[in-house]
């Protein structure tokens, strides 16, 4: 359709070859086999002139509306895929997540003034159903989330954890807490509560030596976990990070001395990839080095 059609504007076997950059022969064997297809001349060529037959004219005005929307469509792709522009939605999980996304976004405004960034705050329990719906591209959360259509970007904060448990409770009078304490009390779930290596794949939640973990109620909202620790449902995992806003007077936190840190980074879909994201993800390792 290309060859036909800008030889078609240009009337011009040479010309038309410099357009495509291919050679003059392989224009005439491109036209030669459309006309094969077609059962008859698209184009009168003497030695002097090249014009469009009767049924050229009619296929060329029957084409150039369609190919150019073919055009139009392939380059708004394009854009979409690798330009750093339009918008990019970005939703957070926790405090810590809502930090480093608001200094993350302003070093990408910086960089990239012609793409503005939407920021929100999401529920634990609905974040990955909002990405996975389209209604996020990028999501700032406790690392790792896996999933086949998931991809986990550079860890951008690693911070000690912590349990959040009853003032009442024995574990509140200790200096720290083990994993292995988690067999004797309720766990709340909510996502990000209980990472994978702290247990065996496909197993029930266990403690490292293989206790298991008895699993409380669910949360949907931070706010809703303290409220449930307070009043002695039960304990819940956190990063340090908790300590720097007001604690409940009836929640104590205890640091972990045998866990891993909990790390904080960007988590998008792999089919869903774009230069927005990579560029977002960039501004924000570099931020965290600076």
């Amino acid at each position: 359709m290309e060859t036909f059609l800008t030889l078609a504007e240009e009337l011009h076997f040479g010309r038309t070859a410099m357009r495509l950059r291919v050679t003059t022969a392989r224009v005439s064997q491109v036209i030669s086999g459309l006309e094969r297809r077609v059962g008859a001349p698209l184009f009168e060529r003497t030695s002097r002139s090249v014009a469009l037959t009767p049924i050229g004219r009619r296929l060329h005005d029957d084409l150039r509306p369609a190919f150019e929307r073919l055009e139009a469509a392939l380059a708004t792709a394009v854009a979409e895929g690798r330009g750093v522009t339009g918008l990019l939605r970005v939703g957070f999980v926790g405090a810590a997540a809502g930090r480093l996304l608001v200094r993350a976004t302003d070093r990408f405004r910086t960089r990239h003034p012609g793409c503005e960034v939407e920021i929100s705050e999401v529920r634990m329990a609905e974040a990955l159903e909002r990405l996975r719906a389209d209604a996020l591209e990028l999501l700032i959360a406790c690392l790792p989330l896996s999933g086949p259509d998931l991809a986990n970007g550079p860890v951008l904060l690693s911070e000690p954890r912590m349990l959040a448990v009853p003032t009442g409770h024995p574990f509140a009078r200790r200096g720290s807490v083990s994993v292995e304490d988690l067999a004797h009390a309720d766990v709340l779930q909510a996502p990000c509560s209980l990472p994978d290596h702290w247990r065996e794949p496909g197993s029930p939640r266990l403690t490292p030596a293989g206790l298991a973990i008895p699993l409380g109620r669910t949360a949907a909202t931070f706010q809703e976990i303290l409220a449930l620790v307070g009043a002695g449902e039960g304990v819940f995992p956190v990063g340090a990070h908790v300590t720097r806003s007001p604690t409940p007077p009836d929640v104590t936190y205890v640091p972990f001395h045998d866990t891993p840190p909990l790390d904080w980074g960007p988590v998008w879909r792999t089919s869903r990839a774009t230069a927005r994201i990579r560029a977002f993800t960039e501004a924000a390792a570099v931020d965290q080095m600076a």
